[in-house]
């Protein structure tokens, strides 16, 4: 045994911590944070292994040739820049998710101030109808939404012959198929903007409409000083999550058109599909894939730094 009050101690041949060392070491274990992020870890480990592992391995693939047996670094980058097809997947990709998110957002809010004036359990009642097309899987959904546009058996074309109208080529031709699959889109996806919106509005204090009224304000002057102010960061939140979901929509093109009609249909998800799996060509499928996470990563920048800055002004 040492000697001195900080002195390590031995007993058997084993050196024994100083009190002080297990003192700080039982506040580190009892601090809020530490019980955090030991909570958090196995979904850190989850999130590791199924997301931040296949990202890595999807950076690797991307840079090997199509035999997958030496590395040709960035040629699949730039053989794709170059081709006119996924030039073509670009903008659609783009122009997918830029409409049909701020299609739902419209909507949504549209929506979202119907059922936030609908009292008691008629609410309830629209509200759980209205979730309905959010519940109902994607693929199921979009089968029936291929049912009602099918050249040879649409719903939407018999009612048009009924009125004496002209069948309409639903799928069947580049800007039509384009229209479809976004409204598609709009109609599975409205739902949850929907309910975030009427959780944001129920969120906001009926002080401030009061105190708006005395001032003076009509409908838009409280839907534009009160309303959006108050709900900025929802919205915003809202917009980049669904922009990030519908970038990487899969099911409504693939069971809808396959792409086509001519490839004009095709996104990111689709497109590299068709180019890893389909025609066998992993390293450039990866490649496809992989060019989502720039786009992605500037518009998460800009909504979540004006998210953090609103959240400071409003903390002041």
């Amino acid at each position: 045994m040492a000697d001195g009050a900080g002195a390590v101690s031995t007993y058997g041949g084993v050196a024994l911590r100083r009190p002080g060392e297990l003192g700080a070491v039982r506040r580190f274990l009892r601090r809020r944070s530490t019980i955090g992020f030991l909570m958090a870890l196995p979904l850190i480990v989850l999130i590791g292994g199924l997301v931040v592992y296949p990202a890595f391995y999807a950076i690797y693939l991307s840079m090997l040739n199509k035999r997958m047996t030496q590395f040709i670094w960035f040629d699949n980058f730039t053989f794709l820049i170059g081709r006119q097809t996924f030039q073509l997947v670009v903008f659609q990709s783009c122009l997918f998710a830029i409409s049909a998110v701020v299609l739902k957002a419209f909507l949504g809010f549209v929506l979202a101030h119907l059922m936030h004036n609908i009292p008691g359990t008629r609410q309830k009642i629209w509200r759980g109808l209205l979730l309905v097309p959010w519940v109902i899987p994607l693929a199921l959904s979009t089968l029936t939404w291929w049912w009602l546009f099918d050249p040879s058996y649409s719903a939407f074309n018999w009612l048009l012959n009924a009125f004496g109208f002209q069948s309409i080529p639903f799928l069947g031709t580049g800007w039509n198929a384009r229209i479809a699959v976004i409204a598609v889109n709009v109609w599975f996806g409205t739902p949850f903007f929907m309910i975030m919106y009427l959780a944001a509005l129920k969120s906001v204090p009926e002080q401030l409409y009061e105190a708006a009224a005395i001032d003076g304000a009509g409908a838009i002057q409280k839907l534009f000083f009160v309303t959006l102010p108050m709900m900025r960061n929802i919205i915003a939140i809202t917009v980049l999550f669904s922009l990030i979901v519908t970038f990487a929509d899969f099911d409504i093109v693939r069971l809808l058109t396959a792409g086509g009609p001519q490839d004009m249909t095709h996104l990111f998800a689709t497109y590299a599909f068709s180019m890893g799996i389909q025609s066998g060509n992993v390293p450039l499928g990866a490649s496809v894939s992989l060019f989502m996470f720039p786009l992605l990563a500037v518009a998460a920048f800009f909504v979540l730094r004006g998210v953090t800055k609103r959240a400071r002004e409003m903390a002041a």
